[in-house]
């Protein structure tokens, strides 16, 4: 089966949704499926792999290098190649609706009679800009909801999503799929490695407390609260993987680090080296960092309403209230959660292995993948019964 699927940017972008858009790649292709993947050419495409290749689309990328807010823009020539996969395609994949290009490829899906995927990862969130805030707001409700409604299948990986999107009348019941993790990557430490060692490798103290952020450098994943926690707990280590418009190596803090540019191996190794990830962000879905950090064995603090999208793996990480367009007020509410993990006993070998028991029980991309294959044979099989019924 050839399955089009479109997600705004690469992995190379490296985004949280772009890194799920890429194991959901590999995993259809090593079921034998033929994937056509299209994203902006704002950073590399991934190479070929079997059947599979990307498609690189020209856009205008100006939204996101002014503002930091992730918005390709597609060229004409985008939209003609758009058209030219889409109509040839068993089953049409998009990663969010709100897009230029995956609106476009929607509208083309229909005309051409393509059964449309549509995996939802963030819900309507309320921001500190009011401009952004209603331009989401009325995207939301011109294109997402429409698009959700009418879509032929719809799949959440968050409950907090699926619940926001509750009142829809969906063509078919959504399913909740979870993302998966690669545990032999995300591991605790193990054999000769020692957790000095990392630290040494990434030019980390040895001794100390070191605190985690994986994610973009904008004001939605917390980055201005997070300058706050900074200063106010000048003896800890705090490491930024990451890069963005809210770089935090401009803050001249000695206490903290910025590492770019890490993925796969290397940022596994990153997350088994520090004591605590601290995600005070709003608008997620289910992000994929604290599935990763929970598999390495650390413990998480996180935004509290982004644990709603698994209530289950609270017993992991602690929810924390974020207070809007509050970024000092956000920094205080979090100092006493992380003073509270930041001790010797969270991090024994025990409770690391619990951790990471749980996210190899809970998240397995081999399970997702199964089952979106399933619902892509199923999608296919009702399009070739309904052609050969209209026939």
């Amino acid at each position: 089966m050839k399955i089009t699927m479109f997600c705004h940017y690469f992995p190379s972008h490296k985004g949280g949704i772009e890194f799920i858009a890429e194991e959901l790649y590999r995993s259809l292709t090593g079921k034998d499926q033929e994937v056509t993947w299209m994203a902006s050419n704002a950073s590399a495409p991934p190479d070929r792999i079997g059947k599979s290749h990307a498609v690189s689309l020209p856009v205008f990328n100006f939204v996101e290098r002014k503002t930091g807010l992730p918005f390709p823009i597609p060229t004409f020539r985008a939209l003609w190649l758009i058209v030219s996969e889409v109509k040839k395609a068993d089953v049409l994949l998009i990663h969010d609706c709100l897009y230029l290009s995956h609106i476009f490829a929607y509208l083309v899906a229909i005309i051409y009679g393509v059964p449309i995927m549509i995996i939802q990862h963030i819900s309507y969130f309320s921001g500190d800009s009011k401009i952004a805030n209603a331009v989401m707001w009325i995207g939301t409700h011109l294109f997402t909801n429409p698009m959700l409604k009418f879509a032929s299948q719809v799949i959440y990986y968050s409950h907090k999503t699926m619940n926001y999107h509750s009142t829809i009348n969906y063509k078919q019941k959504p399913e909740m799929i979870f993302n998966g993790v690669n545990t032999d990557i995300y591991r605790c430490v193990a054999g000769n490695e020692t957790r000095q060692s990392l630290r040494q490798h990434f030019g980390l103290p040895l001794d100390g407390t070191v605190l985690l952020f994986v994610g973009r450098f904008v004001a939605k994943k917390g980055i201005p609260s997070m300058k706050f926690m900074v200063e106010e707990r000048p003896q800890w280590t705090w490491v930024f993987a990451g890069w963005g418009p809210l770089d935090p190596s401009k803050w001249n803090a000695p206490n903290v680090r910025v590492l770019s540019g890490l993925q796969g191996e290397s940022m596994a190794a990153l997350y088994r080296c520090c004591d605590l990830m601290v995600l005070p962000s709003i608008g997620e879905g289910f992000p994929l960092v604290i599935q990763e950090a929970v598999a390495s064995g650390i413990p998480v603090v996180s935004g509290d309403e982004t644990l709603d999208a698994d209530p289950s793996i609270r017993a992991f990480a602690k929810g924390v209230l974020v207070s809007v367009g509050e970024d000092e007020r956000t920094a205080q509410a979090f100092l006493p959660a992380i003073d509270e993990l930041v001790i010797p006993g969270e991090m024994t070998e025990e409770k690391c292995a619990a951790r990471h028991a749980y996210a190899e029980k809970n998240y397995s991309w081999s399970r997702a993948a199964e089952r979106y294959l399933e619902i892509v044979t199923r999608l296919v099989q009702e399009r070739t019964k309904k052609g050969s019924t209209t026939g």
